[in-house]
């Protein structure tokens, strides 16, 4: 009920105010603002004008051993002069496509290129835009595209990337890529050494999660690259706080000596990246030397730690060093 009362008051604010002398006075000028629109926009559309249009265009029946190498252009940029009621039809329905037919076009020269010159272009868009419209400048002015028929060649992509992760994280294993190859494809012949190819530059700082970027091939002068870019992950994961302890082993012990340290094992605490958490800790080991017992100024000697994963980061001991008394033993 309290919903419906507060529909039926906003419904009654409305209506006062519409029937209201105030109301009418602006609904009156509302309606006259609307006929004086429609009046300028009826004239403006009758009227001569002149807009720039984008002409979608594709080449058919190419032959599936074709390859560009120069990029086809898929929209031809024409300045056009007609009623405005005419380009407008054009602007907001611009999806019919003028197909170009490639065996109209190719074999004008020896070498591999397809060519259609500005009246030709010229004489399609007429046909395109009809007898009524006048073209006044067209961008490009002509098609000149360079193919190949030669089969390509596959290559390897390598990555270069410089990226940081953001503190507290750490960037966990290789960077990947969506495929590991790309074809190339020249009208020469490539050399020998060219088997590889690298992506732009990659710089990304301060990432706190898996990260994925599209990326372009570096290109090459005179050679297709297909596909000329790919989607490159950076897995990228927190660090979490872990720690266990390490048993003091006594090095460089020799014959008839023993050597007691206090405590006989230290806490190692490092981070590891969140899904090496759960996994079975390294055995991590802590050393002294009996020689640093023999030369010691104090009654503690420095530990030192074995070789650690290289995923565990931080790493600190406790304590780091440790007392410790010398044995003699019989023999």
């Amino acid at each position: 009920m309290a919903l419906t009362e507060k529909i039926r008051k906003i419904t009654d604010r409305i209506h006062l105010a519409v029937t209201s002398s105030r109301g009418r006075e602006v609904g009156l000028f509302l309606l006259f603002l609307a006929i004086s629109y429609i009046f300028w926009l009826l004239l403006t559309l009758n009227n001569e004008s002149q807009d720039d249009i984008d002409v979608p265009i594709a080449i058919v029946n190419v032959p599936d051993s074709v390859t560009f190498i120069t990029d086809v252009p898929t929209v031809i940029k024409a300045s056009v002069r007609d009623k405005g009621s005419i380009l407008m039809r054009y602007r907001f329905n611009n999806s019919k496509v003028m197909k170009i037919d490639w065996a109209e076009y190719v074999g004008r020269t020896d070498d591999n290129r397809f060519l259609m010159g500005r009246q030709d272009l010229g004489a399609r868009l007429r046909d395109y835009f009809g007898s009524s419209s006048q073209i006044v400048t067209v961008a490009p002015d002509s098609l000149k595209l360079i193919y190949t028929t030669s089969p390509g060649r596959k290559v390897a992509v390598h990555v270069n990337a410089d990226v940081r992760p953001a503190l507290g994280n750490i960037v966990n294993g290789p960077l990947t890529i969506n495929t590991d190859s790309v074809t190339l494809y020249s009208v020469t012949d490539m050399p020998h050494s060219l088997t590889s190819v690298e992506t732009m530059p990659i710089i990304r700082s301060k990432l706190t999660d898996t990260t994925s970027v599209l990326v372009k091939i570096k290109p090459i002068d005179g050679v297709r690259i297909i596909p000329d870019n790919v989607t490159v992950t950076i897995p990228v994961e927190p660090l979490i706080a872990r720690s266990q302890m390490a048993s003091v082993v006594v090095k460089n012990m020799p014959h008839g000596y023993g050597l007691l340290t206090f405590p006989s094992q230290i806490e190692v605490s490092y981070l590891i990246p969140m899904s090496a958490y759960n996994t079975e800790p390294y055995d991590i080991k802590a050393y002294v030397d009996f020689a640093d017992a023999l030369s010691a100024p104090t009654s503690k000697i420095p530990v030192t730690m074995s070789l650690m994963p290289e995923l565990y980061r931080d790493v600190t001991i406790s304590p780091d060093s440790v007392e410790y008394i010398v044995e003699q033993r019989h023999q």
